[in-house]
This record gives C-alpha cells, structure tokens and sequence, in this order.
C-alpha cells in the first residue's frame, strides 16, 4: 500500500454561502462498474459519472470481471476502459485468486504497482490455506487484502436473511454465521501474519463483535458497511428483487449494532457495494433475481436524511465514513477534489432519474434532503445539477 499524506485541509466541511455546502470528494472502495465482460449492466463510463453525480471522486472497482483481473495483461483491459471513459478516479482491484476461483494465487507480485488491493469480491475464499497464502503474499508486497467473507457450506440455497420475514414468506434463509465465521478466521489469519486485511459489506451484529476484538488485540483490520444495512432491515423486506443483496438485509438488533458500530469507530467506513443489474435480472422477485442494487447516487441523501438529521450521527463523521477514511486506509490522494450540496433540498428518489443503467433501489420512493449541485475533479466540474 502506498504511504499517505493526510492532509486535514482538503478535508473540511466549508458553508459556501447562505444555501450550499462543499464537502471532500467521496471515496467508495467498493463498487461494479462490470466492464470488461458485463457492459450491458454497467460501463465504466456511466457508472464513473453517476459516482460524480453522488459527489464521489474516487472509487475502486471490483474484479468479478471477464476476464477476471488476475494478471497485468486482463488488469490493462480494465485500466483502457478507464483510462478512456471514466470522468473521475477509479482504482481497479485485482482478484486474490486465478479467475477468482480459490484454487491458485493471481500473479500478484506482478500486479502490485498496478491494483488498489486485492479482493475476490463476490466470494469467499474458503481455503484457509489458500487464504494464509495470500495474506502473507500481500503483506510482503505492502498490499491490502479485502475480503468478502462468506462460507459456502453454510449457504444452504438462501437468498434472504434467515430470521421472521423469510420464515413468515417461505423463502429460503442465509444465516448470519456464514458471514461471521469466515471473518473470525480471516481476522485470525490477518493477526498472523501481519496482513493489512480490510473486511467488505458487514452486516451483522457477530461480525462487528469479531472486529472489535481484532483492534483491540491489535490485528490490522478495517471495514467497511453499506447505506442499506444501516438504514433497512428484514422489516423493510418487499416481494421485490430491488430488495435483494449479499449479504441480505438482516434483522433489526444486527442493524443497531452497525450502528453502534459506526459512532465507536469499529466500523472504518461506508462503501456503496454499487453493484448494478439489467431490468430483467432485478424483476424475478426475492428468490429469482440477480443479488445486487445501485448506491453512488443515493448514498449521501439517504445517509444525511437517515443518520445525520435524526441526530444519529454527526456531519462530521458522515464525511469521515465516505471520504476521509477510505481514503487514508487505501492510499488514495484527494488532491484539490470536492463537491457541494444543498443539505435543504427535498425530494423523493426516483430511479428514472439515475444517471447509472442499475434502477433497482430499496430506496426508490424515500423522501430526503440533500442533493449534490457540483462535483470537481482534477479542476475540473465533472457534474453538475441542471434541475
């Protein structure tokens, strides 16, 4: 991982004027853009601009891709694609594993200078071995491991959380211990062997208890969550596949220890898990549809709406969880980025207005506050509100 120079002053919150408010540029290190492989669900080029339009100036792109990034040569298709499209920064993960497969190691120390991070985002990596290996690969290559943590054994053919709504509707259940488990053995992994080791999308009381221990005992770990887990639960649940995600919306008590987790600073950090699918991929309801929503245009509004104004969390720490603390835990700069909002400004969430091909939201509907009038990158206005 690159070494970080933090620099407090591109990171206050300033009044513009009597209306608008300018933020640092967010940083999300946990989206799809789904090229090369997938473009009919997302491109680079239109998911990058509806991170701009969240007031996002980073994001790092996950590599459950096609082909996969697990050498330089995929990796440099990605990196065209972005070097060509993309109206803000985007970091490229490369996978931990051979076609994110488990079963062998990419070429990792080749794809050191090249990747954010590693991550087989998407799935576990069930081999505790395999995974020892690659923990101690990139700690030799000063790399982060980011893991989506997940035994498959344990699955059992679910799609929703195993609690009250998928007993009362006949659906079939994933239980919160095959996200805990793979952690509390990651957690351990990442302690012996000195591995920078950042855990994707918790969502569970478990997994937070698991890393608040593992900083305490001084194991390098981060993580993140996203919006929907702090704001929803399996009370919010719809016969609609726009409520479908892995991990699953779990229960009420799993969502107030997110948040606990977020004002002690066990959880690190927000990340969107942007992960957008075709109409017809999200319209087969809870058991049928791809896993997966859109996020980078609903983040700030449903978070500030949510969180901040019923006195939750403070602004400040909102702008810490999506913009500072990315940032320092994946080495990546800011430079002169920012983006300014009106926290005053109402409205209702409509998908039709999304500039990202997903339209799947939970949100869809929801009234909030704050829209983003203005997103600079490198200089230079890279969206901008038309109303």
């Amino acid at each position: 991982m690159s070494a970080y120079d933090f620099n407090p002053d591109a990171y206050k919150i300033i009044k513009t004027d009597d209306k608008y408010i300018r933020f640092p540029g967010f940083c999300d290190v946990h989206v799809h853009f789904r090229e090369p492989g997938f473009s009919y669900k997302e491109t680079i080029g239109t998911g990058s601009r509806a991170a701009a339009a969240g007031g996002y100036t980073a994001v790092c792109t996950m590599p459950n891709l096609s082909p996969v990034p697990d050498s330089v040569e995929n990796l440099r298709l990605e990196q065209d694609i972005i070097d060509r499209d993309a109206v803000i920064a985007v970091y490229p993960y490369a996978s931990i594993t051979k076609s994110e497969l488990g079963e062998e190691l990419s070429d990792m120390e080749e794809l050191r200078s090249r990747a954010v991070a590693f991550s087989d985002d998407g799935k576990g990596v069930q081999s505790e071995d395999m995974m020892r290996r690659a923990m101690e690969k990139a700690a030799s290559l000063g790399k982060i491991i980011a893991a989506h943590c997940e035994v498959n054994e344990l699955l059992r053919g679910g799609y929703i959380h195993d609690g009250r709504y998928a007993a009362e509707h006949g659906h079939a259940g994933i239980c919160s211990e095959s996200e805990w488990r793979e952690i509390e053995r990651d957690v351990r992994l990442a302690g012996e062997t000195n591995c920078a080791f950042h855990v994707c999308h918790i969502s569970c009381r478990e997994s937070v208890e698991i890393i608040r221990k593992a900083k305490r005992d001084g194991v390098n770990v981060t993580c993140e969550t996203a919006p929907h887990y702090l704001v929803l639960c399996e009370d919010d649940l719809m016969e609609d596949g726009r409520f479908k995600m892995n991990p699953p919306l779990r229960s009420a008590d799993d969502r107030a220890a997110l948040i606990e987790g977020i004002r002690d600073g066990t959880i690190d950090m927000i990340a969107t898990d942007h992960a957008p699918h075709s109409k017809e991929e999200k319209s087969k309801g809870l058991k049928g549809s791809a896993m997966g929503i859109t996020g980078l245009e609903t983040a700030f509004p449903v978070l500030y709406s949510r969180l901040v104004k019923t006195g939750v969390i403070s602004l400040e720490r909102l702008i810490e969880l999506m913009a500072v603390n990315p940032r320092k835990r994946f080495g990546i700069p800011i430079g002169d980025d920012y983006t300014v909002w009106d926290l005053d400004a109402e409205y209702e969430i409509d998908p039709a207005e999304f500039i990202s091909m997903g339209r799947a939201t939970p949100f869809e509907g929801m009234k909030v506050s704050g829209r983003c009038i203005r997103t600079v990158y490198g200089g230079k206005t890279v969206y901008e509100y038309k109303g």
